[in-house]
Parts: structure tokens; sequence; C-alpha cells
């Protein structure tokens, strides 16, 4: 595979919580009351009537959690891998974060959604340094698209005076050239109704692709530098796994990464992380990177404004060249995109599918190559260092090219996806195993890798692979709610299988009986949207409840207007599957329609489980069905939040029952009493409880 050096979004500044704290090295005990060595420290910290029980009125002493603490505790002392599966309500957060404070070293923390990177950094930090008597620094790091860049963000107002930006653009330049001069983050998130789509934050962001690192005349102000320099004197660093894994993207290039070095790492939610390295250590190319580069030059060297001066005849050649590249990126992509599917799926290529597109790509490629050219020998002889970044992208955007156009290493599968009317033809690692160990894992002295659902069959034989984790020590713990009294599962016994035509009307009766004794208040998720709209077609006839569907506002809006919405019900897909919490009576059902198998024309799960036929495995029982229970649980997972919260959850499938391997699923389910027959849930709701079966 090329070097990918700039691949998407790592990371800018958050505020950090408090300043100096005492050193605190293992062994090392600088607060009264706490005895020596790490382990020990913290089962004070944890114990009944200890330091946390003292500090903390909300504060529950869980054994599941001392046991994921004192674990955790060893690992950061002596290093290694702890692979930690803790159940829900288990307090695994504070389980890894309590060590990691008093260890006095310096910690990555990785999570897989924002909003736990926000818990920890606005509420667990916080609480836990105020208990323990510790001023905790740390630093909260988005991805670098999240952050204003003030050189290319001073470009594009000059742009806006030469009528190069669109009307769109050019009326959000003034609110945030008054929030760029008062912001102390550069963070987007502080500019209240600024669109997710807006064409001119990709201009003006500080992403890999974008920076041209110490040359710029803005390092010394830029965002990602003060975040840089702030993370480094740091005690806890908290990113995400995009960012993880962009940051070690970028490491196998000349420059770009963000995060300061860190030989301990805690990886939360590490059932994503498979995905996330998949996405960020691939390659895409589509036109709109064309239409970037032709744009960034037009703006560097053209207008009034223009900061680089150019002789009449390179600049004609740069603009002819700059043309053949864009329209021949149009000529390449429109031939492929009638072989692409439908928006949203992806279409599996080869070295023979991609054959005719050859020559087009060839010249697209000699094209890209002379405009590189072109670009240096400018370069050379100008101090402006957007020329040096422009020769730099256009080599990048050849090389990448060239290495999809070929289709001819193993290690990846080709693909075309199509999404907002654009392809794109990308290429993604079938097996990151090997990545993950050596641009991660290997580098840790110490890592913790945990979460909610990391077995299958009750061993970690499944992520191990995956991930490409060697020797590690192993912890299971249960979840410390009690599903006897706090949930029934509902299995019906009378569906048709998931290809019946009469499986989506099927699905919509059994979840309207469910709703009604429910009163609504319920996720229904599909691993379809044709389903959901069958389904919810069928649905919004004939129930009272008020219904809100996937698609029709952002993520957050639509949680937003649940948790608000007394007796709502949310039709959802995979997004709404993981990382959504919502504790109490708003959520007292959860009904999935079908196993979530990832579906076997995908070209990535094709490819995957062609690999490991070709090793000699079961390709379905080795990765189909550990990968499936390891989502469902997850769906599942969204119920019980709290030890308060109480409801239903219900799986509509009848190959559980049906097929031989639906043993693996039932015996993976969480221990809730089961029940075939809705008039036993309505009892479990609004009678004596439901009986077990």
């Amino acid at each position: 595979m090329p070097e990918v050096p700039a691949l998407p979004d790592a990371a800018g500044p958050q505020p950090e919580q408090s300043l100096a704290r005492p050193d605190r090295r293992a062994g090392s005990s600088a607060d009264e009351g706490l005895p020596e060595g790490l382990e020990p420290q913290v089962g004070e910290a944890l114990a009944d009537g200890g330091v946390l029980a003292r500090a903390m009125s909300a504060f529950e002493p869980r054994p599941g959690q001392r046991r994921m603490a004192a674990a955790a505790a060893r690992i950061l002392e002596s290093g290694g891998v702890l692979l930690a599966e803790a159940g829900t309500g288990t307090g695994k957060t504070l389980a890894y974060l309590v060590p990691a404070i008093l260890s006095g070293q310096r910690v990555l923390v990785s999570t897989g959604t924002r909003n736990l990177q926000d818990q920890i950094f606005y509420k667990d930090l916080p609480a836990l340094g105020d208990a323990l008597g510790v001023r905790v620094r740390a630093t909260y790091m988005k991805g670098r698209g999240n952050y204003l860049c003030r050189h290319r963000f001073e470009a594009a107002r000059t742009a806006a005076q030469d009528s190069l930006l669109p009307s769109p653009d050019r009326r959000w330049l003034e609110p945030l050239a008054e929030w760029a001069e008062q912001t102390e983050t550069g963070d987007r998130a502080e500019v209240e109704d600024l669109p997710d789509d807006l064409p001119l934050w990709n201009d003006i962001a500080a992403t890999s692709e974008n920076c041209i690192g110490t040359d710029c005349p803005a390092y010394q102000e830029c965002f990602v530098t003060t975040m840089r320099q702030r993370a480094a004197e740091s005690d806890i660093v908290i990113v995400n796994h995009h960012l993880l894994c962009a940051d070690a993207a970028v490491r196998q290039g000349a420059y770009g990464e963000v995060i300061p070095a860190c030989d301990v790492a805690v990886i939360d939610e590490a059932h994503q992380l498979e995905d996330v390295a998949t996405q960020y250590f691939g390659v895409s190319v589509g036109t709109r990177r064309f239409d970037e580069l032709d744009r960034d030059v037009h703006r560097l060297v053209t207008g009034e404004a223009a900061t680089v001066e150019i002789e009449e005849g390179a600049e004609r050649e740069i603009f002819t060249l700059l043309d053949r590249a864009r329209d021949g990126a149009r000529l390449l992509f429109g031939a492929l995109a009638p072989a692409a599917a439908a928006s949203g799926e992806r279409t599996r290529m080869t070295s023979e599918t991609l054959a005719p597109a050859a020559e087009m790509g060839r010249r697209l490629g000699s094209c890209l190559e002379d405009l590189g050219g072109a670009l240096a020998r400018l370069a050379k002889g100008s101090p402006n260092a957007d020329l040096t970044s422009l020769a730099r992208r256009t080599g990048e955007l050849r090389t990448q090219l060239a290495f999809l156009l070929a289709a001819a290493d193993s290690a990846y599968v080709y693909f075309l996806e199509r999404r907002s009317r654009t392809t794109f033809l990308r290429a993604a690692p079938i097996d990151v195993s090997g990545i993950v160990r050596e641009l991660l894992l290997d580098r840790m002295r110490a890592a913790i890798l945990t979460s909610a659902t990391l077995t299958v069959d009750a061993s970690f034989a499944y992520v191990r692979g995956r991930l490409g984790i060697g020797e590690a020590t192993e912890l299971r713990v249960p979840s410390e709610f009690d599903y006897g009294e706090q949930a029934v599962l509902y299995l019906p016994r009378d569906m048709p299988l998931p290809r019946n035509p009469a499986f989506a009307a099927a699905v919509a009766r059994q979840v309207a009986g469910l709703l009604r004794v429910t009163r609504g208040r319920a996720f229904v998720l599909f691993t379809s949207y044709a389903t959901l709209r069958e389904v919810r077609v069928r649905l919004e006839s004939g129930l009272p409840y008020p219904i809100l569907v996937q698609g029709s506002a952002p993520r957050t809006v639509l949680l937003r207007e649940f948790r608000a919405t007394p007796n709502a019900v949310l039709l959802a897909t995979s997004s709404f599957w993981q990382g959504v919490d919502v504790a109490g009576e708003a959520l007292s059902c959860v009904v999935i329609d079908k196993i979530p198998f990832a579906p076997p024309g995908d070209p990535l799960t094709a490819a995957r489980l062609e690999r490991i036929a070709e090793d000699g495995g079961n390709p379905f029982a080795d990765y189909q069905v550990p990968l499936a229970i390891l989502t469902l649980l997850q769906g599942l997972g969204r119920l019980l939040r709290h030890r308060t919260d109480r409801g239903v959850l219900a799986l509509l499938d009848p190959r559980l029952h049906t097929r031989g391997y639906g043993y693996r699923f039932l015996e993976s389910m969480p221990p809730a009493p089961v029940t075939h027959d809705l008039a036993e849930v309505d009892r479990f709701f609004n009678g004596d409880g439901a009986a077990v079966d």
C-alpha cells in the first residue's frame, strides 16, 4: 500500500481540567490515608467507607468495579495487556480512571463515542480529582476537522474579496471572524447553528491534508499547536478511536501526529476499534479532492490577493494541467459510476472490473505527475509553504489513485461507494489485526481494553484474533444489574423467517402489541432501512404514540426529542445500536427485528469471509456469528442504564429456535426471564411480574 500521511481528522484542543498535581508514581503516596503501592491505594479508594464513598454522595461501592480496578492497577504497575469485559452497571470508567489518576503516569484514554469523552472530561475527572485530593491535568482532544485553521481562514477571507467563495460560504465569514477573535479552542462546536455540511468549513479546518506544519505563519498561534503543548503537559489525555487511529496513520508519514507520546493506554468501548481502524488505514479518492486542489491553487496564484507571483508561462501551464486533471477525474468517475450500487451501498471492484478505466486512470495519473512537478518547481523559487503543500498533495493523490486502480494488493478489498450523489473509489484492509498490534498496542508498555461486550461463548478468542492481541490478562465482570427483577426477554415463536415477504408485517404486529403494553417508550431497532420503512407505515396509522424516525433529524436532535417527549417511539437502524444512553422510564422497551448478521454481499464482509476460509476457518461460525452476537448485545444493552431502570427486551427473529447456531445467541443473552407470551410481558409491567420460560 502507498504511504498515506494525510488520512482524516486528527486532533485539536480543549480546555484542561486543572493545573499541577503531586507526582504519584507507582509505590509512592502523596495523600495521607492511602496505603503505599498502587493496588492497595486503589482498593482503599473504592472500598466501602473509602475515600470515594466519603467524598462522593452518589458513589456506590461495587464488587465488580473493585475487581476491575485492581486488575487495572496491576497492569499499570507491571505492564502488559488487560482485556476486561465489564457488564453494564459495573462502573468501568471509574475502575480504570482511579488507578490511572493514582499511578502518576501519563495515560491516554480512547473512547468510542463523544458522549463518553464528555462524561470523562466534564464529570468524572473533576469529581475524582476532588475526592482523591489530586489535581488532575487533563486534555480533551477531538478530531482535527473540528478545529479552525487560522491560516486557511485568512486565505478564505481573501478569496471572498475576489468572489472565489460561493455566497452561502461568504455569509458565514463575518460570524466566524468574530468568533475566531474570541475563542480559546477553535472548536467549531462553540459556533451555534453552524451547519454540519457547510462547504466552507472543509476549507478552513485544521485537517492533516491542509496543514503545512512549522512553515505555517500562524503556527505558534495554531489551535493544534496549543493543544499539543497542553496535552504534552497533561496527566490524562482523552481522545476517541477515530483520532487514535488517524494519529497512528499519519505517524507513517513525515508529520501530522498530535497525540503526545504515551506508553499507557486505556481503550474503552474496544469492540468498536476494528471498524474504526479499517476506516483510517484505508485509501479513498473521489472527485471532491480534485475540486479542492483546483480551488486551492487558484486561490494561491490568482486574483488581487494572490500570495504567489508566477510568470505567465508557468501560470498557463499549471492551470492547463489543473483543468485536465479536474476534467480527467470527472471522466474517470463518470465511467465508474454506473458500476456503483445505490447510495450508501458498496460495490466490490477488482483489477479486471477496473480494467476499462485503466487508460483514463493512466492519463489522469500522468497529468497529476506533471502538475506536481510544476508546483514543486514553483515552490523551489518561492518561500510560500502552501506551494510545497500543494505539490505534496498532488503527489499523494496520484499515488493513491494508482494504488486504487491497480487493485493489486491482496491485503485490501477494493470497492466503489456512492455518497450524496458522489462516487468514491476506496480500498480497505481486510485484516487490521497486524496494524492494530504494530501501530497501537506494541507501542504501549501497558494497555487496557474494555467494553461491556468483548466475549463470545465466554471467550475472548474472537476479539483477540480481530485486534492482534497475543499474551494478555483476561477479566470478565458480570453486570451489576438484577436482570431477574429489572427485565424480561420476549422471544415470540410464531414469526416467519426474515426472508419471508410476510416478515415486515409480522414485525409491525409484534411491535404494535409491545408498544400498547409499554405505552410507547421504546427503541425499535432494525437491520435494514427497507424493513424500517414498511413497519413505520403500518405503525403510524394505528398507534397513538409519537413516532420519531432516524433520518428525519440529526441523531442528537432525535435523542433530545425522545427524552423530552412522553411515550415516544424511535425507529432506527445501526447508528442507534450503541453509544446511546437513555436512563429512566423514557426507555422501557428495546425491540430488535432480527439477528444483525453483517450482509455477506458487502465487499469488506465478503473479503473477510473469504480470507477466513482460505486460512482454514469457518467463516460463518468464526466471524459472522461472533460479530452478530456482539452487535446484538450492544443493541439490547440500550435498555438498562441504571439500577432503577426496568423494561422489556424483544428479539423477533425465529432463527434463535430454528437454526443450529441459535443456542450461541441464546446463551449470550442477558440473564433475564424469558417469555414467548405477550400477556406475560403485560403482567411484568402491570401485574405481578413475568414468568420464566
